[in-house]
């Protein structure tokens, strides 16, 4: 089993990615969905801990590009840790918002102008998170950043044309195509769910009303 499957099969079964159709989940930007996804719970998983900190450090060849790590507040810090360990890298982190008192920085840790920085989160939904810590990295820190490492993402194109316009590429362990494969395969899903969830990703702000649930 490769590893977007045997990690998308620990998110399942971990009960970090759950599906439901009544009820459904909502947002915080109000979105009515059939998915919510929580990866805080793999951080006490160990054997999935180490297996998705050994996929992060598979997904590059040459890591001297790489100047520091940097993790997204807070669910990115602990998988940013644990990568920079194995990888011998740096690590920082970036605040979802500046601090509003001292230096009222959003960088915590060393980071140089010039320095090339890798940003580890943890999941992707619309990019907006992500984008805002890399617009941060560039432009308090001074550094350059061009990649993003996930563990999961929904695929949704919203994110897509933020990380097009950000200029910068974004490569995942696992993705919401392939749990539901990975959910269909274990039975928590049958065929036409899963064609009926796959949708959701097109369109998800419409997505419950086209498909009255």
């Amino acid at each position: 089993m490769d590893s977007a499957h045997s990690t998308a099969q620990a998110l399942l079964d971990s009960g970090a990615f759950k599906i439901s159709l009544d009820p459904l989940f909502t947002w915080t930007s109000g979105i009515r969905s059939p998915v919510y996804c929580d990866l805080r719970a793999l951080i006490s998983d160990v054997a999935a801990r180490r297996a998705i900190v050994a996929a992060f450090a598979a997904m590059k060849t040459d890591w001297s590009g790489v100047d520091v790590i940097a993790g997204t507040a807070t669910a990115g810090i602990p998988w940013a840790a644990w990568l920079a360990e194995v990888v011998g890298l740096p690590m920082i982190y970036i605040r979802g918002a500046a601090k509003e008192h001292g230096t009222k920085k959003r960088i915590e840790g060393t980071l140089k102008p010039g320095q090339r920085v890798l940003l580890i989160e943890d999941h992707i939904s619309t990019g907006g998170s992500s984008v805002s810590a890399v617009e941060a990295l560039r432009e308090e820190g001074g550094a350059v950043v061009d990649e993003i490492l996930a563990i999961n993402t929904y695929q949704l194109q919203k994110a897509d044309a933020l990380f097009a316009d950000a200029k910068v590429a974004v490569q995942t362990i696992t993705n919401y195509t392939t749990i539901l494969s990975v959910a269909k395969e274990l039975g928590l899903i049958q065929a036409d769910r899963e064609t009926m969830l796959a949708k959701f990703r097109e369109g998800p702000a419409t997505w419950a009303a086209e498909q009255g649930v």
